[in-house]
């Protein structure tokens, strides 16, 4: 598996710059969509009928014990491609391939998808290449947003970003400006009227650092409705011990009526998640 996505990514390289360069955007969309069909979805659903690969899950704060929460991430063969694998893909997110958080967000919030739900991620996906964290000149702002309004036909969806530049607004999606490093913009992101009341899922997607990643959820966890999931995207290997001690010393006890469960997909890369469930009432 490892020496197909080997390949994969060669040729993903040699090819990439002249498809840029022919193409307009939206069939450079429909071609990497179609290029991940045949390299990565169809070669999967084949491997996860005879193959299983679970993500590890630690369990911390007040979770039942054993962790619900825990127990459901750990059933999940991420190895498996969902519909919600292929919207997110069509759009442009990487919350597919490469980032396998697709099938763990299908097996989150399957009950759900019929409901009238609030969502909102924080990170549009800015393709400012002098933006940090960002997606590249290609990058496609607001793909999981859109692939959020597909997936939830009820669901009003919200997004925030730190780049002006791509905040927009379309039928059930609205974006607003937030800088997580700053607690007062994060207080003030909460303030809009749109926004009161709280939401029921939160995707951090934002700057992947420790600091940051900290700084949204700490302003942030107020706002998620009992029973909601929080989420923070691409956690590093290298952090690991830092969240560990955190959830343990700290978010026990401040949080205790929330359930958290640090999710490993990658021992030595970036493609780890933190999940939280606020309990219901």
């Amino acid at each position: 598996m490892e020496a197909i996505e080997l390949r994969h990514h060669t040729i993903k390289r040699l090819v990439r710059p002249l498809v840029y360069r022919t193409l307009s955007p939206r069939m450079v969309q429909f071609v990497r969509f179609l290029w991940w069909c045949l390299s990565s979805y169809f070669p999967r659903l084949v491997t996860s009928r005879l193959v299983k690969r679970t993500p590890q899950v630690r369990s911390f704060g007040a979770a039942l014990i054993p962790s619900r929460l825990a127990k459901q991430l750990q059933s999940v063969n991420v190895l498996a491609p969902t519909e919600m694998c292929r919207v997110m893909t069509r759009w442009g997110s990487d919350k597919g391939r490469p980032n396998n958080y697709t099938p763990l967000y299908s097996a989150l919030f399957k009950e759900r998808c019929d409901q009238p739900l609030r969502v909102l991620e924080l990170g549009l996906g800015t393709n400012n290449p002098d933006a940090p964290s960002n997606m590249g000149v290609f990058g496609a702002p607001g793909a999981s947003l859109r692939g959020w309004r597909q997936l939830f036909p009820h669901a009003l969806v919200y997004g925030a970003d730190i780049d002006r530049g791509i905040l927009f607004q379309e039928d059930r999606i609205k974006t607003f400006y937030c800088d997580q490093l700053d607690r007062s913009s994060i207080r003030e992101l909460w303030s809009h009227p749109d926004l009161r009341g709280g939401v029921d899922i939160i995707i951090e997607d934002g700057l992947h650092t420790f600091e940051a990643n900290v700084s949204f959820l700490e302003g942030s966890l107020d706002q998620l409705r009992p029973g909601g999931i929080y989420v923070t995207e691409d956690i590093g290997w290298d952090r690991f011990d830092e969240w560990y001690d955190r959830l343990e010393t700290i978010y026990s006890k401040q949080y205790p009526r929330y359930e958290f469960a640090f999710v490993i997909l990658a021992n030595r890369g970036y493609n780890n998640l933190l999940v939280v469930r606020r309990v219901a009432d």
